[in-house]
């Protein structure tokens, strides 16, 4: 058996690339359609996003995954002043002040707190980016070891969790095939019953109207249904049971099972009598676990 993955998972590693330097590379990823991958990287690294992807859409699959790095240390840090907005901001002050006979000069303390006129941008020289740049590269394999392997834990978690999911469905269609003779026998003496009485005053034989009612409760009949139901959930567990990439597959799977579970119940909407009673109640419980088994199949791979 493959292994089985969830979209769902984190991880994060430190490290070095010396003359003082030190970041932290994380990955969080969630379900998503397709490999959708999002990076969050210092300005400065400008071709490290090229590397990053290609390394990425050779290891992963499905999902949306954020990626991002976080420098601990730099080598240095440049303060920059903006003269020109400064300067923009202290002849406004002047000229108000002088608008409303104000004497007084502006804060510089003040000035230098407004946003954009000073800024500090901590770097790393040209020399440094680059050993930084092949630092980060090299520490990927092992971040996205540590990412699958709790895709992974997490997978075989939602795998045990559908497995159970179709054990109550199996068990749910073993209790309807019990019951469905009784609710076809009621449907057919009421079918006949009713088929009766519109007949009235027409010749019609006893044997017209038993063949009538007979075919009107084979159509109500859920014996196909019941069927299909058994055999989709042995073609999932199936799939469980070869695992790799199952999310999609599994999906259409579900849609297929709640197509016949909405069938049933449409089926048995009008019957009457305990048995009818019960097997709606089975067809609701059984739209709830294919609904809740979908939520989880959302989560793989």
């Amino acid at each position: 058996m493959s292994a089985v993955y969830s979209m769902t998972g984190f991880a994060s590693l430190r490290g070095s690339a010396g003359n003082g330097l030190a970041f932290t590379l994380t990955m969080k990823s969630v379900n998503h359609r397709f490999l959708d991958l999002s990076f969050r990287l210092p300005s400065y690294f400008d071709g490290l996003e090229m590397q990053l992807r290609r390394l990425l859409k050779e290891s992963l699959r499905r999902g949306h995954v954020d990626v991002t790095l976080q420098i601990e240390r730099r080598a240095h840090t440049e303060v920059q002043l903006n003269s020109d907005l400064l300067s923009a901001y202290v002849k406004a002050f002047r000229e108000g002040a002088e608008a409303h006979g104000i004497v007084s000069e502006p804060d510089l303390s003040a000035m230098l707190r407004i946003p954009g006129v000073m800024s500090a941008e901590a770097g790393v020289g040209g020399g440094d980016s680059s050993e930084l740049e092949g630092s980060v590269v090299a520490l990927v394999p092992l971040l996205v070891e540590k990412l699958n392997e709790v895709r992974r834990q997490e997978g075989e978690s939602l795998v045990g969790e559908l497995r159970a999911s179709m054990l109550r469905l199996r068990a749910f269609s073993a209790e309807m095939g019990g019951l469905r003779n009784g609710v076809r026998e009621a449907q057919f003496e009421r079918l006949r019953a009713r088929l009766t009485e519109l007949t009235q005053g027409v010749v019609v034989s006893e044997e017209r109207v038993l063949t009538e009612a007979a075919a009107l409760a084979e159509k109500s009949d859920i014996e196909e249904e019941i069927v299909r139901l058994r055999t989709h959930v042995d073609r999932f567990v199936a799939l469980l049971d070869e695992g790799g990439e199952l999310g999609k597959r599994l999906d259409f799977l579900l849609q297929e099972l709640n197509r016949e579970a909405n069938t049933m119940l449409s089926k048995t909407s009008g019957a009457t009598g305990e048995n009818s009673l019960r097997i709606t109640e089975l067809g609701l419980e059984m739209k709830a676990e294919i609904e809740k088994a979908r939520e989880q199949v959302q989560n793989l791979e």
